[in-house]
Order: C-alpha cells, then structure tokens, then sequence
C-alpha cells in the first residue's frame, strides 16, 4: 500500500498540515465527501494503537485470538504502509 504525496503539488485543499479536517476525493472520484485524517506518529494514534485501546477498553472481551490475531494483523499493514514508494 502506497499513499500519494499530497504536498505535489501543494495546493489549499491538499495542504497536509491542517489542524482540522476537510472534505477530500483523492481516494476516488465517485465516493461521497469524507475526512482523511492520518497521525504523524502510529505510535499512539495508529490502527494497532486503536485496536489495542479498544481491548484494554473491554469491546473484544470474550471473543478469542481466532478473532484477535487477524484483527491485529489487518491492523499492522496499514501502520507499516510509507509515503512515495
């Protein structure tokens, strides 16, 4: 998985430094308008980060590692994916 460098060209709509959420089509042209908000760091604000949270906030209690172990690695892959390769 690869993201585009939205600072190519740098334009309001694609500035990657805004505090606050705008309305994007980069993904595809034919979805409604939503919000990408991506973390700087994955360490406390990735999709592990969330997942993890969701567990120790008790949403998985009961369900097995036959759940949580697919979960956890669904998780990873987007934590791991980098800009411009």
């Amino acid at each position: 998985m690869s993201f585009p460098d939205l600072n190519i060209p740098a334009t309001e709509l694609s500035q990657t430094n805004k505090i606050l959420p705008e309305p994007t089509d980069f993904l595809r042209s034919g979805l409604p308008a939503v919000s990408v908000i991506c973390p700087t760091l994955t360490e406390n604000a990735g999709v592990v980060a969330t997942i993890k949270s969701f567990t120790a906030d008790g949403l998985f209690d009961g369900q097995s590692n036959r759940f949580l172990a697919p979960v956890t690695a669904l998780a990873e892959a987007p934590d791991a994916a980098r800009r411009g390769f």
